[in-house]
């Protein structure tokens, strides 16, 4: 079905009978590649800006690997998220360059696609327990085309810590907050800060922060202007966004 659409898209374009950026639209809802076991969206990267990118957890280690050998196929960066280090040494099997973020959970296959424009994203963390969360958003901010800088554990148990980084919160064309707890951190750098702020509560602390409910909430509730908020523990979408946001700023500017 696909290998036809093309041809006959290829034969239109020839003959004038539409433009390229037609021809661009109507491959943006070609059919997906139904593996019986998953259904792969090749065309997300046309839609979105970047490859569908493969959630690993509830996959079997097989399953994963033949998503990424359909999906990249050699030719595509691919991100894989909530992977384990047996998921990796099977994928580095089919891709030698595969690269493992122990932290974050992820697995990259980088083509060098520059699918953002150039960015400048920075990821910050309350604490050390909120590292992985905030490493999955750094790895996938970075395969996406951005520049990326981390500011770590400057949560406002300590706040001293976080006003000595105010020149690198202005640097920033974006900020990443990562914090669970209370997760007050997301409420006091919108405060610091112009820029769009993305918060992402961690599933990270005692009995009554409810596995990440509390941080969400507080963070839902922020009186600072500009803040928006991802779900628990989503880094990969944290950082999804950013990229959507740089990548505007970037048209903008052209």
């Amino acid at each position: 079905m696909v290998k036809e659409e093309l041809s006959k898209l290829l034969v239109d374009v020839k003959n004038d009978r539409i433009t390229i950026e037609e021809a661009l639209a109507i491959l943006k809802n070609l059919p997906y590649e139904d593996m019986g076991f998953a259904r792969l969206d090749h065309h997300r990267a046309l839609r979105k800006g970047f490859p569908e990118a493969i959630f690993c957890q509830g996959k079997t280690v097989e399953q994963i690997a033949q998503i990424f050998s359909r999906l990249c196929q050699g030719r595509r960066s691919i991100i894989a998220t909530r992977a384990t280090r047996e998921a990796f040494d099977r994928v580095k099997e089919i891709y030698p360059d595969a690269v493992y973020n122990e932290l974050a959970r992820t697995i990259v296959i980088n083509r060098g696609e520059q699918v953002g424009a150039g960015g400048k994203v920075l990821v910050m963390s309350a604490g050390t327990a909120d590292l992985p969360v905030a490493e999955e958003a750094v790895v996938t901010a970075t395969v996406m085309g951005n520049t990326v800088r981390r500011v770590y554990d400057v949560g406002v148990a300590g706040i001293h810590r976080l006003l000595a980084q105010l020149a690198l919160i202005r640097w920033a064309n974006v900020i990443i907050v990562v914090a669970g707890m209370e997760g007050a951190l997301a409420s006091v750098v919108g405060g610091l800060a112009d820029q769009p702020i993305i918060a992402v509560p961690t599933s990270v602390g005692y009995g009554a922060s409810f596995n990440g409910l509390s941080a969400l909430l507080g963070m839902l509730n922020s009186c600072a202007p500009g803040v928006s908020v991802v779900n628990i523990d989503n880094g990969f979408g944290a950082a999804a966004m950013a990229n959507a946001i740089t990548r505007m700023i970037g048209e903008v500017r052209a």
